[in-house]
């Protein structure tokens, strides 16, 4: 059985930092493609940064330069830093997985996710 526990959400100001972690437990975290999404308060969830299997990385253009994905095997965790965060960035983050090469953009390519932690960004 497959579990992501995401940690590390809360309130930053404006202009700030916050460091996201996802722990895969059940397989090596390098079985999978990961993903963060987030959901912003009444709207749809939304892709903010992918890794392939390969290392290879994706991001968007409302978050490129400011959040880095990475991953350490060693702990078996994925790590989202965003930086320079905004009150537009408030929402609940999650992470993904897939045993894809690359999940890409579509959520619905990812077969398991975590539970959400919420980042709210004040101004």
């Amino acid at each position: 059985q497959v579990q992501l526990v995401e940690s590390g959400g809360g309130l930053v100001q404006a202009g700030g930092s916050l460091r996201l972690s996802c722990t895969v437990s059940g397989r090596t975290v390098m079985s999978y493609s990961m993903a963060w999404f987030r959901q912003p308060p009444g709207k749809e969830r939304e892709l903010v940064a992918a890794l392939s299997r390969t290392g290879g990385t994706y991001y968007p253009d409302s978050v490129k330069g400011r959040f880095t994905i990475s991953r350490d095997n060693t702990k078996n965790t994925v790590y989202l830093q965003m930086n320079s965060l905004k009150p537009e960035d408030t929402a609940i983050y999650s992470c993904a997985a897939t045993t894809w090469w690359f999940g890409g953009t579509d959520e619905g390519q990812y077969e398991y996710w975590g539970q959400g932690t919420q980042v709210t960004v004040s101004s």
